[in-house]
């Protein structure tokens, strides 16, 4: 908030709000289960048309249905963490944690979300955005009894235009149906709007969502800054517009500025591409995480309508062949770390301070850079990387290059690619097509896909295969899962010139504070003693990749404990235990080793 105001204050003089409104839209929520085989439990969800009539839809889905006994909350919100852990069920349920919820589980795999909000008529020729940070998953959004979204995934952040669905002047009400039924990892997911939701209130002539690209070039004693600026306009008459650019140094001072005077036709938007030279630039580094921001302010008639701030660092990044991965100029070993994004109490459903709780404990630990696996991470913890220096693989849910699949990594890309602290995208895990024709053609999509959308990063899959087969030589980084089963020296005597990181190392396991078996409990000795059969412990992988400069570092499997996926037992026992702290976040005896 200090900085939004001081941001204020250096482009127009005063501490006047900016037109654009941006308002948490987290408080006053009603919840209630649904039912996923019974649409009388389900109220009324698939007994007909869910929109026969303009403003109508059965149920829940109807403004003048009454949830007044429906439980009052705020979000963010898992209800799956909420559940029971129940013994039984199959393959599915017991990698989720055994909690109950799937196809098996109809009561508890369904969330329905009404929220009540007012608009005042003085908004009426605005646009008004409704945006969701993660929903899971598969998501329908109703505003005022007419659908207005829909999101399969339960990773992508997703959103509508709802200016023509308000009542400007009155009350409003948004329905949220989350089917979690399905899953799409075989990890803890969770269920529910477990991200922020925000409102926003335009006006027609404004930057879109995740409308600038900022990208620098270092030069000796300055670096040259683009800005790469969409620029909409959502109505029906053409817009003349003054554009103006401010870039504010890591303490807020301008630094550079650029304008350009523009014709918007109806309905359609345009894109800039303002440079500037910024001397002595403070680079975003590790030790340093300096982040500059790009101010666009778009004017009509001398009068500022729209202010978009993003923000961005100036820093290079390399991969070599011989010496792996380079920041600023200067080699950078990965001390890496892979993490699931729940943690415990909440599950999914973290508030803002514990992302940065949960980078501040790695980076005491030493670890340099984190792994979002397996799918886009909530915007919030990229933010914790940025201001705390830790770098990233943003890795997307799944491999493929269908027309949704591709929509998840081309939301993941304009939405990440102004992060420093992103050095490389992934674009699939453990894939089984990862050695296929099939998958290579697949791979050729994602990477120019990938390429087009940034062409500053390189993108990386992470297999658990040696095999120069399939997409291997199509990423740009070779990642390897598990150097023990990969046969790396093999591949880089047959790929020389190809750059190659550990994508996923170790898988040892252990309890915090426990320092005898006890299968009975469910524990493990905390000391470096055991290992599934693929993994490896500490020492070992660490010795192999310390030997080998060409290849970039590694990240360990996992940072934490995590739920689902319990390893070596299973019930009662209900999470894994490869995590170097545990669930909580507290430090197993390897933490203090790494």
């Amino acid at each position: 908030m200090l900085l939004d105001l001081l941001l204020a204050i250096a482009i127009n003089g005063s501490a006047a709000p900016a037109p654009r409104e941006r308002i948490l839209f987290d408080e006053g929520w009603r919840f209630h289960l649904g039912n996923a085989s019974d649409p009388a439990k389900d109220f009324g969800y698939g007994t007909g048309a869910l929109w026969a009539k303009t403003g109508w839809g059965p149920g829940a889905i109807n403004p003048a249905f009454d949830d007044s006994r429906w439980r009052e909350m705020d979000l963010p919100h898992d209800w799956v963490v909420e559940e029971d852990f129940l013994e039984g069920g199959d393959g599915d349920h017991m990698s989720h944690g055994y909690k109950p919820v799937s196809r098996i589980y109809p009561e508890t795999s369904i969330g329905w979300y009404r929220k009540r909000f007012t608009l005042p008529k003085e908004d009426e020729g605005k646009r008004i955005k409704l945006d969701f940070d993660g929903v899971f998953r598969d998501s329908r959004v109703w505003v005022n009894g007419h659908p207005v979204a829909r999101c399969e995934s339960g990773y992508q952040g997703f959103g509508a235009d709802i200016s023509d669905q308000v009542n400007y002047g009155g009350e409003n009400t948004v329905v949220v149906r989350a089917d979690a039924s399905q899953y799409e990892g075989w990890f803890y997911e969770g269920g529910g709007i477990y991200r922020h939701v925000w409102l926003s209130k335009l006006s027609p002539v404004h930057v879109p969502k995740w409308g600038t690209f900022v990208t620098s070039q270092v030069g000796k004693d300055s670096a040259t800054v683009t800005g790469q600026t969409e620029v909409a306009n959502e109505s029906g008459a053409k817009a003349k517009v003054e554009i103006k650019w401010t870039v504010l140094d890591p303490t807020g001072k301008t630094v550079a500025e650029s304008g350009q005077s523009a014709t918007l036709d109806p309905w359609k938007t345009n894109t800039y591409s303002p440079k500037f030279k910024v001397a002595q630039p403070k680079l975003w580094d590790i030790e340093t995480p300096n982040l500059y921001t790009l101010v666009t302010r778009v004017a009509q008639g001398g009068q500022n309508v729209d202010e978009y701030k993003t923000k961005f660092g100036i820093r290079t990044i390399k991969f070599d062949k011989d010496k792996g991965f380079f920041l600023n100029g200067k080699r950078v070993q990965i001390q890496g770390m892979c993490c699931h994004q729940d943690h415990a109490g909440v599950g999914a459903a973290l508030p803002d301070r514990l992302q940065y709780f949960r980078i501040e404990q790695l980076k005491k630990m030493g670890v340099n850079a984190y792994r979002t696996s397996h799918n886009p991470p909530t915007p919030e913890l990229l933010n914790a990387c940025d201001e705390l220096g830790m770098l990233v693989m943003d890795e997307t849910r799944n491999l493929g290059s269908g027309e949704e699949v591709l929509s998840q990594l081309t939301t993941l890309i304009r939405r990440d690619r102004n992060h420093p602290s992103v050095f490389i995208w992934s674009i699939g895990n453990e894939e089984p097509e990862q050695t296929s024709p099939r998958g290579k053609r697949v791979a050729e999509t994602m990477v120019r896909t990938a390429h087009e959308l940034d062409p500053t990063r390189l993108a990386t899959c992470a297999q658990n295969s040696g095999s120069d087969a399939g997409l291997s030589t199509i990423v740009d980084v070779r990642g390897f899962n598990y150097f023990n089963i990969c046969n790396i020296d093999n591949y880089r005597k047959n790929h020389p010139d190809q750059f190659l990181i550990g994508t996923e190392e170790a898988s040892t396991v252990s309890t915090r504070g426990e320092y005898v078996v006890d299968a009975a409990k469910g524990y493990l000795s905390a000391y470096d003693k055991h290992k599934p059969g693929w993994g490896a412990l500490a020492e070992e992988w660490m010795q192999f990749y310390m030997a080998r400069p060409w290849l970039s570092g590694a990240f360990v499997w996992t940072g934490f404990d995590y739920r689902g996926e319990p390893t070596p037992y299973q019930w009662p026992c209900i999470n894994s235990h490869f995590g170097i702290l545990d669930t909580c976040g507290f430090p197993k005896d390897l933490f203090y080793y790494y």
